[in-house]
């Protein structure tokens, strides 16, 4: 019995996955710089720097991504990201570039509440 081939994961994500390992702090910000372009680079840089996604001790999972394509060469982004009971809404933009690689443009985190 032949078990089939999974498809490769959407570009989606693999960009959840790759800001959840940024903003938990699991990965340096210069692992993923090659994916990211424009402010969008300074916007995790600043996120990066507080960890947002590490707090009370919990390894933060995606839980749900979701997507809208405005047009085919860009997606829009969210995705639900829970650390231990809490959850956190993710969003970014993700653009294909001329030489037909995905770049994150844009991020966002929820601001944490006190």
């Amino acid at each position: 019995m032949t078990v089939p081939a999974q498809p490769p994961p959407h570009p989606t994500e693999v960009f959840a996955e790759r800001l959840l390992l940024v903003l938990s702090g699991q990965r340096p910000l210069h692992w993923a710089a090659r994916h990211i372009a424009n402010t969008a680079y300074d916007d995790l840089a600043r996120l990066a720097e507080i960890t947002p996604l590490s707090t009370d001790g919990h390894r933060p999972t995606i839980q749900r991504v979701g997507h809208y394509q405005p047009h085919p060469e860009a997606y829009e982004v969210f995705a639900r990201v829970a650390t231990g009971p809490r959850l956190r809404a993710l969003a970014f933009r993700l653009v294909l570039g001329a030489d037909r690689r995905w770049r994150c443009t844009a991020v966002e985190l929820e601001p944490t509440r006190p």
